[in-house]
């Protein structure tokens, strides 16, 4: 991978604190991607889709845009990472829906978005299902 391509994405954080209405959340993992010159938030489910999934990635994607984009940004793009997914509950849960969401399934796709230079900063899937497991 060339400077340029390395040079596309920022990785800000993961479990990245957030206070919504009093109450605490965390973004699983958080990029800025320079090129887009947008946010992206990423959320790791170690199970298969469920639709409620859609509107928790929507409220942090809100978040970011409302606390850290700035207004030259372009809206925040939301990737939920999930074990297993039904496409055509997928589709019917994303019809409608004007906010840039993504929905793919980790176990094949984690290895293949991650830049290498960050895959040994963030946690294995074992981690991740480990941590996911004991909420």
């Amino acid at each position: 991978m060339n400077l340029c391509n390395r040079l596309l994405h920022a990785f800000v954080g993961r479990q990245v604190p957030l206070e919504v209405g009093g109450q605490d959340f965390n973004i699983d993992l958080l990029f800025y991607r320079l090129n887009l010159r947008c946010y992206v938030v990423i959320e790791l489910k170690a199970c298969d889709f469920d639709p409620s999934f859609v509107s928790e990635l929507n409220m942090y994607r809100n978040v970011v845009d409302d606390i850290l984009r700035h207004p030259d940004d372009k809206p925040t793009i939301g990737l939920l990472l999930v074990k297993g997914a039904n496409r055509t509950i997928v589709e019917y849960s994303l019809a409608g829906s004007p906010n840039p969401i993504g929905v793919a399934e980790w176990e094949d796709q984690l290895a293949r978005i991650l830049p290498e230079e960050l895959k040994s900063s963030l946690p294995s899937v074992e981690e991740i299902e480990k941590e996911l497991e004991e909420k």
